[in-house]
């Protein structure tokens, strides 16, 4: 342990008491030893869910992360991704009103240090890349000790390419930005080693403190770069900065989860990284990325959604169909959070490239409850015990435990019949409300035959089904 660590934990123990997350005294977040797909997390089984703010809660100055923590705890979500200032958007980016990751001028703060030189296009002063800046490193911890009382993991997202000009335009480490000149290249060979000049040495230096100053935190995971797969980062870069998280932590007490950030949609991971834990997809409906990967052994998670429409429906679904699917992880981008609307109560436009309200955050425990209610780590996907019954169009997803506990989502109603193959025995089937959690519909089934007959209650669009082994 660095005598930077020792006094951190000295600090927020006496400032906080034993309930302090640097003081706690369980391991970090970690990969269930009896179920890998799952977590373990203060010593209990976890599936993270959520529904959380565009990744600047940190990087904003003006962003109340209290609040905003506050209601992610209301309704015992459990996760939230932050980005670490290396990058940030200007207003007009993807179309994303009141943007968190766009803070208004001179309100980005990041890990280094302002010089005494003016010009940053952002407001204030240009960066000195050889300098840290204590008070993003006091908001970073204090965020994930607040995080860590309230039961909430932080994704922390080290990198992200720079899709436009817009985005280089704006960040400290190119060389336009800092009085150091560095990052005199192209926006697109920022993260190619054999390209990114000075900035490799930057980067590598960022990753080693991040380590240093956050390693007796429980409630964090390092996320590698987002979406790596635009804008020129290479595999070889990121190879690299997964053997430099993992050296840095060598010596140190604690060793934290690593993802890696696979693509938009489905891919298969081919060559993982031995040192990844966590492989994250984006927009991954149908959820076929936890299909094609489940092999791994590994948390499939899907980190972030959008771009279908404001309502609650898709979103919703997609997040029952792939933790249903067997995937650890679920959490929606969720854009009614914004500076001054730290609550998440901010009336996005129409045009917003994703939805997110109090009401879906309630929709989103409904979902992390389901799954906790099980012995999900006995579980994995079934695609064999409905054997017929659903709606026209009807689709359904299933854990199992054969014999002993079933998880059931159904999408497309107005009433499913379906036909379960079940071993003989007694169960108790439970027909909940996905929006509410209310149980709609409760009875005793006796399974004697090759199938068993549930009808559901009527439903408009999804339905979920309990049945456990009496």
């Amino acid at each position: 342990m660095t005598a930077t660590t020792r006094l951190f934990l000295a600090a927020a123990f006496a400032a906080a008491g034993p309930a302090a997350v640097a003081a706690d005294p369980h391991k970090p977040l970690a990969l269930h030893p009896d179920n890998p797909h799952y977590f373990l997390f203060r010593g209990k089984p976890a599936v993270l869910v959520a529904s959380g703010e565009h990744y600047g809660a940190v990087l904003n100055r003006e962003f109340d992360y209290v609040k905003y923590l506050d209601e992610l705890g209301a309704h015992g979500l459990n996760v939230t991704r932050l980005f670490t200032g290396v990058y940030a958007e200007d207003a007009k980016a993807f179309g994303i009103t009141r943007n968190t990751l766009a803070p208004v001028a001179g309100q980005l703060l990041c890990p280094w240090a302002r010089s005494d030189t003016p010009g940053y296009p952002g407001g204030g002063n240009k960066f000195d890349l050889t300098k840290w800046d204590p008070a993003y490193f006091d908001r970073l911890k204090d965020f994930l000790t607040r995080a860590g009382e309230r039961g909430v993991v932080v994704e922390l997202a080290i990198f992200c390419p720079f899709y436009d000009d817009s985005m280089w335009k704006l960040s400290p480490v190119n060389a336009a930005n800092n009085v150091n000149g560095i990052g005199g290249v192209a926006r697109d060979a920022a993260y190619n080693r054999e390209k990114n000049g000075g900035l490799q040495g930057i980067q590598e230096g960022l990753v080693r403190k991040l380590a240093d100053e956050l390693n007796g935190f429980d409630n964090l995971y390092y996320e590698v770069c987002n979406e790596p797969y635009f804008g020129g980062v290479t595999d070889d870069w990121q190879r690299r900065i997964v053997d430099v998280i993992v050296a840095a932590e060598k010596p140190l007490p604690n060793k934290h989860l690593i993802a890696q950030n696979v693509a938009n949609g489905s891919k298969k991971v081919d060559k993982p990284p031995p040192a990844v834990s966590i492989f994250n997809f984006h927009y991954a409906s149908p959820p076929d990325a936890v299909t094609v990967n489940y092999g791994l052994n590994k948390v499939i998670g899907e980190n972030e959604t959008g771009f279908k429409g404001t309502a609650d429906t898709h979103y919703r679904m997609e997040g029952w169909e792939f933790l249903l699917a067997g995937g650890g992880l679920y959490n929606n981008l969720d854009y009614s959070f914004v500076v001054g609307h730290e609550a998440g109560s901010f009336v996005y436009p129409e045009k917003s490239p994703g939805g997110g309200n109090r009401g879906f955050r309630q929709q989103m425990k409904v979902l992390k409850d389901f799954l906790h209610g099980f012995e999900f780590v006995r579980m994995k996907p079934d695609t064999g015990v409905v054997k017929g019954g659903l709606a026209p169009k009807g689709r359904a997803r299933v854990l199992s435990e054969p014999g002993k506990q079933y998880a059931v989502y159904l999408f497309g109603g107005p009433e499913a019949k379906l036909s379960l193959a079940l071993p003989a025995g007694k169960y108790k089937a439970e027909w909940v409300s996905p929006l509410t959690g209310k149980v709609l519909k409760a009875e005793s089934v006796t399974a004697a035959g090759p199938t068993t007959e549930l009808v559901s209650p009527k439903f408009e669009t999804d339905i979920a089904l309990r049945v456990v082994a009496e």
